[in-house]
Protein backbone atom coordinates (compact mmCIF):
# COMPACT_ATOMS: atom_id res chain seq x y z
CA UNK A 1 0.00 0.00 0.00
CA UNK A 2 1.99 3.02 -1.25
CA UNK A 3 1.30 6.71 -0.77
CA UNK A 4 3.37 8.21 -3.60
CA UNK A 5 0.92 10.07 -5.77
CA UNK A 6 2.92 13.27 -5.86
CA UNK A 7 2.63 16.55 -4.05
CA UNK A 8 -0.35 17.70 -6.11
CA UNK A 9 -2.90 15.33 -4.59
CA UNK A 10 -3.97 14.20 -1.14
CA UNK A 11 -2.83 10.59 -0.89
CA UNK A 12 -5.61 8.31 0.24
CA UNK A 13 -6.48 4.63 0.37
CA UNK A 14 -9.36 2.58 1.76
CA UNK A 15 -8.60 -0.41 3.98
CA UNK A 16 -10.96 -3.07 5.29
CA UNK A 17 -11.37 -3.51 9.02
CA UNK A 18 -13.59 -6.17 10.59
CA UNK A 19 -15.00 -5.11 13.95
CA UNK A 20 -17.56 -6.61 16.27
CA UNK A 21 -21.12 -5.39 16.23
CA UNK A 22 -20.54 -3.61 19.54
CA UNK A 23 -18.30 -1.08 17.79
CA UNK A 24 -21.04 0.50 15.71
CA UNK A 25 -21.15 4.20 16.50
CA UNK A 26 -24.35 5.20 14.75
CA UNK A 27 -24.67 7.69 11.90
CA UNK A 28 -21.85 10.21 11.71
CA UNK A 29 -22.71 13.78 12.60
CA UNK A 30 -21.53 16.94 10.89
CA UNK A 31 -17.77 17.36 10.64
CA UNK A 32 -16.59 19.71 13.40
CA UNK A 33 -12.85 19.72 12.60
CA UNK A 34 -12.65 22.96 10.68
CA UNK A 35 -12.62 22.77 6.88
CA UNK A 36 -10.98 19.50 5.81
CA UNK A 37 -9.65 18.94 2.30
CA UNK A 38 -11.78 17.20 -0.30
CA UNK A 39 -10.91 13.68 0.81
CA UNK A 40 -11.20 10.81 -1.68
CA UNK A 41 -13.59 7.98 -0.89
CA UNK A 42 -12.31 4.53 0.10
CA UNK A 43 -10.84 2.68 -2.86
CA UNK A 44 -11.75 -0.90 -1.94
CA UNK A 45 -15.01 -2.77 -1.48
CA UNK A 46 -16.17 -3.56 2.06
CA UNK A 47 -15.77 -7.01 3.57
CA UNK A 48 -18.32 -8.76 5.76
CA UNK A 49 -17.25 -9.47 9.33
CA UNK A 50 -18.12 -12.46 11.50
CA UNK A 51 -21.41 -10.80 12.45
CA UNK A 52 -22.37 -10.36 8.79
CA UNK A 53 -22.10 -6.57 8.83
CA UNK A 54 -19.99 -4.71 6.29
CA UNK A 55 -17.50 -2.15 7.56
CA UNK A 56 -14.45 -0.37 6.22
CA UNK A 57 -12.08 2.40 7.20
CA UNK A 58 -10.93 5.23 4.97
CA UNK A 59 -7.25 6.07 5.46
CA UNK A 60 -6.15 9.52 4.31
CA UNK A 61 -2.79 11.28 4.53
CA UNK A 62 -3.44 14.80 5.83
CA UNK A 63 0.12 16.15 6.11
CA UNK A 64 3.56 15.16 4.85
CA UNK A 65 7.25 15.99 5.27
CA UNK A 66 7.18 16.46 9.05
CA UNK A 67 10.09 15.59 11.35
CA UNK A 68 9.21 13.16 14.15
CA UNK A 69 5.78 14.57 15.08
CA UNK A 70 5.22 13.58 18.69
CA UNK A 71 2.15 15.23 20.21
CA UNK A 72 -1.16 16.27 18.65
CA UNK A 73 -3.92 18.35 20.24
CA UNK A 74 -6.83 20.35 18.82
CA UNK A 75 -7.71 24.02 18.96
CA UNK A 76 -11.31 25.28 19.14
CA UNK A 77 -11.37 25.99 15.37
CA UNK A 78 -10.66 22.31 14.62
CA UNK A 79 -7.04 22.81 13.60
CA UNK A 80 -4.34 20.78 15.31
CA UNK A 81 -1.20 21.85 17.12
CA UNK A 82 1.60 19.33 16.58
CA UNK A 83 5.02 19.10 18.24
CA UNK A 84 8.16 17.92 16.46
CA UNK A 85 10.46 16.17 18.93
CA UNK A 86 13.85 16.95 17.40
CA UNK A 87 13.28 20.38 15.84
CA UNK A 88 11.42 21.72 18.92
CA UNK A 89 8.81 23.28 16.63
CA UNK A 90 5.11 23.70 17.36
CA UNK A 91 3.17 23.41 14.11
CA UNK A 92 -0.39 24.26 13.20
CA UNK A 93 -2.10 21.75 10.89
CA UNK A 94 -5.32 22.93 9.20
CA UNK A 95 -8.09 23.83 9.15
CA UNK A 96 -7.22 25.31 5.74
CA UNK A 97 -6.18 22.95 2.98
CA UNK A 98 -3.87 23.18 -0.01
CA UNK A 99 -2.82 20.87 -2.84
CA UNK A 100 -0.95 18.57 -0.42
CA UNK A 101 -3.68 18.17 2.20
CA UNK A 102 -4.07 20.30 5.29
CA UNK A 103 -1.98 23.46 5.43
CA UNK A 104 1.01 23.17 7.78
CA UNK A 105 2.60 26.27 9.30
CA UNK A 106 5.19 26.84 12.04
CA UNK A 107 3.83 28.63 15.10
CA UNK A 108 6.96 28.72 17.25
CA UNK A 109 10.33 27.04 17.84
CA UNK A 110 11.23 26.56 21.52
CA UNK A 111 14.88 27.39 22.19
CA UNK A 112 14.66 25.99 25.71
CA UNK A 113 14.33 22.41 24.39
CA UNK A 114 17.40 20.16 24.23
CA UNK A 115 16.70 17.21 21.93
CA UNK A 116 18.65 13.96 22.08
CA UNK A 117 17.75 10.30 22.28
CA UNK A 118 13.99 10.08 22.73
CA UNK A 119 13.91 13.42 24.54
CA UNK A 120 12.95 16.76 23.04
CA UNK A 121 9.64 18.52 22.51
CA UNK A 122 7.10 15.82 23.35
CA UNK A 123 3.47 16.07 24.50
CA UNK A 124 1.18 19.05 24.00
CA UNK A 125 -2.18 19.98 25.54
CA UNK A 126 -4.59 22.84 24.87
CA UNK A 127 -5.96 24.78 27.81
CA UNK A 128 -9.64 23.99 28.50
CA UNK A 129 -10.04 27.79 28.57
CA UNK A 130 -8.10 28.39 25.37
CA UNK A 131 -10.80 30.66 23.94
CA UNK A 132 -9.89 33.24 26.59
CA UNK A 133 -6.34 32.41 27.76
CA UNK A 134 -4.77 31.15 24.46
CA UNK A 135 -2.47 28.89 26.50
CA UNK A 136 -0.71 25.72 25.38
CA UNK A 137 1.05 23.26 27.68
CA UNK A 138 4.06 21.22 26.57
CA UNK A 139 6.26 18.43 27.92
CA UNK A 140 9.90 19.01 26.99
CA UNK A 141 13.50 18.02 27.74
CA UNK A 142 16.40 20.18 28.82
CA UNK A 143 19.99 19.01 29.18
CA UNK A 144 19.34 18.00 32.81
CA UNK A 145 15.64 17.16 33.28
CA UNK A 146 12.21 16.89 31.69
CA UNK A 147 9.67 19.63 32.33
CA UNK A 148 6.11 20.76 31.81
CA UNK A 149 5.71 24.35 30.65
CA UNK A 150 3.06 26.68 29.36
CA UNK A 151 3.07 29.45 26.78
CA UNK A 152 1.00 31.70 24.59
CA UNK A 153 2.20 31.48 20.99
CA UNK A 154 4.79 34.18 20.40
CA UNK A 155 5.52 34.46 24.11
CA UNK A 156 8.08 32.98 26.47
CA UNK A 157 7.89 29.36 27.63
CA UNK A 158 7.23 29.27 31.38
CA UNK A 159 8.17 26.04 33.22
CA UNK A 160 5.54 24.98 35.76
CA UNK A 161 6.95 21.56 36.74
CA UNK A 162 10.64 20.63 36.70
CA UNK A 163 12.83 17.79 37.94
CA UNK A 164 11.32 14.90 35.96
CA UNK A 165 14.22 12.44 35.37
CA UNK A 166 15.98 12.81 31.99
CA UNK A 167 17.83 10.03 30.19
CA UNK A 168 18.68 8.91 26.67
CA UNK A 169 15.58 6.68 26.64
CA UNK A 170 12.37 6.40 28.67
CA UNK A 171 11.54 10.09 29.03
CA UNK A 172 7.76 9.63 28.96
CA UNK A 173 6.08 12.70 27.49
CA UNK A 174 2.31 12.12 27.61
CA UNK A 175 0.32 15.25 28.41
CA UNK A 176 -3.47 15.66 28.49
CA UNK A 177 -6.24 17.41 30.37
CA UNK A 178 -8.60 14.97 32.05
CA UNK A 179 -12.38 15.22 32.31
CA UNK A 180 -11.84 16.81 35.74
CA UNK A 181 -9.95 19.74 34.20
CA UNK A 182 -6.63 18.74 35.78
CA UNK A 183 -3.43 18.22 33.76
CA UNK A 184 -2.10 14.65 33.61
CA UNK A 185 1.56 13.96 32.85
CA UNK A 186 3.03 10.60 31.82
CA UNK A 187 6.73 10.31 32.74
CA UNK A 188 9.47 7.77 32.10
CA UNK A 189 11.51 5.99 34.73
CA UNK A 190 14.72 7.43 33.27
CA UNK A 191 16.99 4.70 34.67
CA UNK A 192 18.07 1.26 33.38
CA UNK A 193 17.29 -0.38 36.74
CA UNK A 194 13.80 1.08 37.13
CA UNK A 195 14.53 2.42 40.59
CA UNK A 196 12.48 5.60 40.10
CA UNK A 197 9.13 4.01 39.20
CA UNK A 198 8.46 2.73 42.70
CA UNK A 199 10.03 5.62 44.58
CA UNK A 200 7.22 7.89 45.84
CA UNK A 201 9.64 10.81 46.14
CA UNK A 202 10.61 10.69 42.44
CA UNK A 203 8.59 12.08 39.54
CA UNK A 204 10.01 9.36 37.25
CA UNK A 205 7.97 6.35 36.17
CA UNK A 206 4.70 7.96 37.18
CA UNK A 207 1.48 9.49 35.98
CA UNK A 208 1.25 12.91 37.60
CA UNK A 209 -1.87 15.00 38.18
CA UNK A 210 -1.28 18.73 38.54
CA UNK A 211 -3.07 22.03 38.35
CA UNK A 212 -2.44 24.52 35.56
CA UNK A 213 0.12 26.20 37.83
CA UNK A 214 2.06 22.94 38.21
CA UNK A 215 1.06 22.22 41.81
CA UNK A 216 -0.28 18.83 43.02
CA UNK A 217 -3.98 18.74 42.18
CA UNK A 218 -6.59 18.54 44.91
CA UNK A 219 -7.71 14.96 45.48
CA UNK A 220 -4.39 13.28 44.70
CA UNK A 221 -3.54 10.11 46.70
CA UNK A 222 -1.03 12.14 48.76
CA UNK A 223 -2.01 15.77 49.25
CA UNK A 224 1.51 17.15 48.88
CA UNK A 225 2.48 14.96 45.91
CA UNK A 226 1.77 15.24 42.18
CA UNK A 227 1.81 11.43 41.84
CA UNK A 228 -1.45 9.85 40.63
CA UNK A 229 -0.10 6.36 39.80
CA UNK A 230 3.31 4.68 39.90
CA UNK A 231 5.25 1.65 38.66
CA UNK A 232 5.51 2.85 35.05
CA UNK A 233 8.42 2.37 32.64
CA UNK A 234 7.60 4.93 29.96
CA UNK A 235 4.13 6.49 29.58
CA UNK A 236 3.66 8.06 26.13
CA UNK A 237 -0.13 8.09 25.74
CA UNK A 238 -3.12 9.10 27.89
CA UNK A 239 -6.84 9.08 27.10
CA UNK A 240 -10.32 8.78 28.66
CA UNK A 241 -13.48 7.14 27.37
CA UNK A 242 -17.03 8.45 27.76
CA UNK A 243 -17.32 6.85 31.22
CA UNK A 244 -14.16 8.74 32.29
CA UNK A 245 -12.15 5.53 32.41
CA UNK A 246 -8.47 6.44 31.95
CA UNK A 247 -6.09 4.60 29.62
CA UNK A 248 -2.30 4.81 29.35
CA UNK A 249 0.30 3.09 27.20
CA UNK A 250 3.45 1.52 28.61
CA UNK A 251 6.41 1.56 26.23
CA UNK A 252 10.01 0.43 26.45
CA UNK A 253 9.63 -2.63 28.68
CA UNK A 254 11.93 -5.51 27.63
CA UNK A 255 9.26 -8.19 27.21
CA UNK A 256 5.79 -6.69 26.79
CA UNK A 257 4.16 -3.44 25.77
CA UNK A 258 1.04 -2.64 27.77
CA UNK A 259 -2.27 -0.82 27.60
CA UNK A 260 -3.38 -0.04 31.15
CA UNK A 261 -6.53 1.23 32.81
CA UNK A 262 -5.31 3.80 35.32
CA UNK A 263 -6.80 4.08 38.79
CA UNK A 264 -6.02 6.54 41.58
CA UNK A 265 -2.97 5.39 43.54
CA UNK A 266 -2.45 2.27 41.41
CA UNK A 267 0.96 0.60 41.15
CA UNK A 268 1.55 -0.85 37.69
CA UNK A 269 4.49 -3.01 38.64
CA UNK A 270 7.64 -1.78 36.93
CA UNK A 271 10.31 -3.07 37.45
CA UNK A 272 8.82 -6.07 39.27
CA UNK A 273 6.24 -6.88 36.58
CA UNK A 274 6.51 -6.74 32.79
CA UNK A 275 3.22 -7.48 31.08
CA UNK A 276 1.47 -8.47 34.31
CA UNK A 277 2.75 -10.68 37.08
CA UNK A 278 -0.23 -11.93 39.07
CA UNK A 279 0.74 -9.96 42.18
CA UNK A 280 -2.57 -8.78 43.75
CA UNK A 281 -0.82 -5.59 44.94
CA UNK A 282 0.05 -4.63 41.36
CA UNK A 283 -2.27 -3.67 38.51
CA UNK A 284 -2.28 -6.02 35.52
CA UNK A 285 -2.66 -4.47 32.05
CA UNK A 286 -5.92 -4.40 30.14
CA UNK A 287 -3.95 -5.80 27.18
CA UNK A 288 -0.32 -6.61 26.47
CA UNK A 289 1.69 -7.68 23.44
CA UNK A 290 5.31 -8.79 22.92
CA UNK A 291 7.49 -5.68 22.72
CA UNK A 292 8.55 -6.28 19.07
CA UNK A 293 4.83 -6.20 18.17
CA UNK A 294 3.97 -3.14 20.24
CA UNK A 295 6.03 -0.49 22.10
CA UNK A 296 3.01 1.77 21.66
CA UNK A 297 2.78 5.55 21.94
CA UNK A 298 -0.55 7.32 21.53
CA UNK A 299 -3.91 6.02 22.73
CA UNK A 300 -7.44 7.29 22.06
CA UNK A 301 -10.96 6.21 23.00
CA UNK A 302 -14.13 6.63 20.95
CA UNK A 303 -17.39 5.13 22.19
CA UNK A 304 -16.51 1.47 22.90
CA UNK A 305 -13.38 1.51 20.73
CA UNK A 306 -9.91 2.05 22.22
CA UNK A 307 -6.99 2.39 19.80
CA UNK A 308 -3.24 2.57 20.32
CA UNK A 309 -0.45 3.27 17.81
CA UNK A 310 2.77 1.28 18.00
CA UNK A 311 6.37 2.08 17.14
CA UNK A 312 8.13 -1.28 17.04
CA UNK A 313 4.88 -3.03 16.09
CA UNK A 314 4.26 -0.63 13.18
CA UNK A 315 0.50 -1.00 13.54
CA UNK A 316 -2.62 0.25 15.32
CA UNK A 317 -4.36 -2.06 17.77
CA UNK A 318 -8.13 -1.65 18.13
CA UNK A 319 -9.91 -2.99 21.20
CA UNK A 320 -13.64 -3.18 21.82
CA UNK A 321 -14.03 -2.41 25.53
CA UNK A 322 -17.33 -3.17 27.24
CA UNK A 323 -19.06 -0.94 29.76
CA UNK A 324 -17.59 -2.91 32.68
CA UNK A 325 -14.06 -2.50 31.33
CA UNK A 326 -13.37 -5.90 29.77
CA UNK A 327 -12.11 -6.48 26.22
CA UNK A 328 -14.69 -8.05 23.91
CA UNK A 329 -13.10 -10.43 21.40
CA UNK A 330 -9.53 -10.21 20.16
CA UNK A 331 -7.77 -6.90 19.44
CA UNK A 332 -7.79 -6.06 15.73
CA UNK A 333 -4.76 -4.81 13.79
CA UNK A 334 -4.76 -1.95 11.31
CA UNK A 335 -2.03 -0.38 9.11
CA UNK A 336 0.41 -3.18 9.94
CA UNK A 337 3.75 -2.48 8.20
CA UNK A 338 2.07 0.01 5.83
CA UNK A 339 3.36 3.31 7.25
CA UNK A 340 6.29 2.19 9.39
CA UNK A 341 6.61 3.37 12.97
CA UNK A 342 3.43 4.92 14.40
CA UNK A 343 3.51 7.21 17.44
CA UNK A 344 0.75 9.72 18.21
CA UNK A 345 -2.91 8.69 18.08
CA UNK A 346 -5.68 11.09 19.11
CA UNK A 347 -9.42 11.45 18.60
CA UNK A 348 -10.26 14.54 16.52
CA UNK A 349 -13.29 16.75 17.25
CA UNK A 350 -15.19 15.15 14.36
CA UNK A 351 -14.71 11.65 15.80
CA UNK A 352 -11.98 10.52 13.41
CA UNK A 353 -8.60 9.29 14.60
CA UNK A 354 -5.38 11.10 13.69
CA UNK A 355 -2.17 9.06 13.70
CA UNK A 356 1.41 10.21 13.16
CA UNK A 357 4.35 8.29 11.77
CA UNK A 358 7.79 8.39 13.40
CA UNK A 359 10.18 7.32 10.66
CA UNK A 360 12.43 10.39 10.56
CA UNK A 361 14.41 9.14 13.54
CA UNK A 362 17.36 6.80 14.00
CA UNK A 363 15.26 3.63 14.23
CA UNK A 364 13.04 4.50 11.23
CA UNK A 365 13.18 3.84 7.50
CA UNK A 366 11.55 6.96 6.06
CA UNK A 367 9.38 7.06 2.98
CA UNK A 368 9.94 10.19 0.80
CA UNK A 369 6.69 11.61 2.24
CA UNK A 370 7.61 11.00 5.90
CA UNK A 371 6.80 11.91 8.47
CA UNK A 372 3.04 11.97 7.94
CA UNK A 373 -0.23 12.55 9.76
CA UNK A 374 -2.95 10.08 8.82
CA UNK A 375 -6.72 10.28 9.32
CA UNK A 376 -8.86 7.18 9.97
CA UNK A 377 -12.60 7.31 9.28
CA UNK A 378 -14.79 4.30 10.07
CA UNK A 379 -17.70 3.62 7.73
CA UNK A 380 -20.10 2.43 10.43
CA UNK A 381 -20.49 5.90 11.89
CA UNK A 382 -19.14 8.14 14.61
CA UNK A 383 -15.72 8.65 13.03
CA UNK A 384 -16.00 11.71 10.88
CA UNK A 385 -16.94 11.64 7.25
CA UNK A 386 -15.11 10.37 4.20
Amino acid sequence: MLFRRGRAAVASVGAVLVLTAGCSFGPPGPDQAGSPPNLPRPSVAPTAGDDGEEREVAVTVLAKALEVPWGIAFLPDGSAVVTERDTARILKVGPESDADGLKVSELQRLDEVQSSGDGGLLGIAVSPRYATDKTLYVYYSTDRDNRVGKLVIGGRLQPILTGIPRSVDNNGGALAFGPDGQLYVGTGDGTPSGNQAGNPKSLGGKILRISTSGKPAAGNPVKSSAVWSSGHRNVQGLSWDKSKRMYATESGQPRFGELNVITKGGNYGWPKADGGGGDPKLKDPLASWPSPDSSCGGVAALESLVATACLLGKRVYLLNVTGNGTVLGNPQELLKDEFGRLRALVAAPDGSFWVSTSNQEEAGEPNPDDDRIIRLVFSDGGAGRS
